[in-house]
């Protein structure tokens, strides 16, 4: 797959693990296309798109402690949280901005996560805050000898704001569980990479903040799985942070309220997709073995009556009623509602 061969067996992983994580990467895009074509039919009003990025994603997600660490995931992280149990209902719910939406009941863009019960801190509006975030909690687990890790992530755009330096260098300098990993998509909105970064690599700024920085196929979910599993170990062992950078590409535009067109070439979109990660590793799958055309088409028919069921659910769910407008912004003075 796209470069250096790697086995799934030789890194632990069982065929059923890279079923699971084929599955989780397929709902994933399901689920942005169904998001889609309900925006643009009106019934929603924006999509941020994961896209491209699925196998990084899940592969990432896959390599950590879903019952222990925390993750602090950027917007387009529908994969990282699916795996950690958010659910395609509850994502559809916050697509729909209705009142049963787990991270904010309605309240926030789609996109901005947060759920306590699977260790999901809630984002921000403002790019790359949830670095700092992530590396405050790693720092409270350590005070409290609590044993789990924080991964977080963002794009390679926000990799210039303040936040991605001040955390990574507040990580380096305390040897801090975290692994903070860049998922490259080539495109800061229209800006692209090779005029946002005087350095070759996003990984090369990991020297400056003493932590090893590794980049790697972000279309291969198995290569991901293999760095981030290692940066895991190694933080788990006490040796501070790390970070990767994943190398992947942006299939659509970067919002529903973008248009790509003004800044890319119909030949470039055209070569993005013809390295979509999910047909990549569809390919690896039947080429061992591990998936036939009859399984193919169950986890397809599976993900998509999941998905219906979502989307009717969510359709059909009530919005928060007006004299709601505050809750969850105010402390309640008395115990109850707002």
């Amino acid at each position: 797959m796209q470069g250096v061969q790697i086995k799934h067996e030789d890194l632990g992983l069982t065929n059923e693990d890279v079923l699971a994580i084929f599955e989780t990467m397929l709902m994933a895009r399901r689920l942005d296309e169904r998001m889609w074509l309900l925006n643009r039919s009106g019934k929603i009003p924006f999509v941020i798109s994961c896209q491209g990025q699925e196998a990084a994603q899940v592969g990432a997600a896959f390599a950590l402690d879903h019952n222990k660490d925390y993750i602090a995931p950027y917007y387009r992280d529908m994969g990282v949280v699916l795996h950690f149990g958010m659910t395609p209902r509850e994502l559809m719910l916050s697509a729909f901005a209705k009142a049963e939406d787990p991270n904010s009941g309605g309240r926030q863009m789609p996109g901005h996560f947060g759920q306590k019960k699977n260790r999901i801190l809630t984002g921000s509006s403002p790019v790359t805050t949830q670095v700092p975030h992530a590396v405050g909690v790693a720092l409270a687990g350590r005070l409290q000898k609590e044993d789990f890790i924080t991964f977080v992530t963002l794009g390679e755009g926000s990799s210039n704001q303040g936040d991605f330096h001040e955390g990574a260098n507040f990580a380096g300098v305390h040897k801090l569980p975290v692994i903070i990993m860049v998922e490259n998509n080539q495109y800061a909105i229209s800006v692209p990479v090779e005029r946002q970064l005087g350095c070759a690599k996003v990984s090369d700024r990991g020297i400056g903040y003493g932590m090893p920085g590794v980049t790697v196929d972000g279309k291969c979910p198995l290569q991901v799985y293999k760095v981030v599993k290692e940066a895991a170990d190694r933080a788990r062992r006490g040796e501070g942070p790390s970070l990767i950078e994943t190398v992947t590409y942006r299939l659509t535009a970067h919002s529903s309220d973008d248009d790509d067109r003004q800044y890319r070439t119909a030949e470039d979109i055209a070569e993005g997709k013809a390295k979509d990660p999910i047909l990549l590793f569809e390919k690896y799958l039947m080429d061992t073995g591990v998936m036939t055309e009859k399984l193919r088409a169950e986890i397809e028919e599976r993900v998509m009556a999941e998905v219906n069921e979502a989307t009717d659910y969510a359709e059909a769910a009530p919005y928060a009623p007006p004299e709601h407008t505050m809750k969850y912004v105010y402390a309640p003075v008395d115990g109850g509602d707002v």
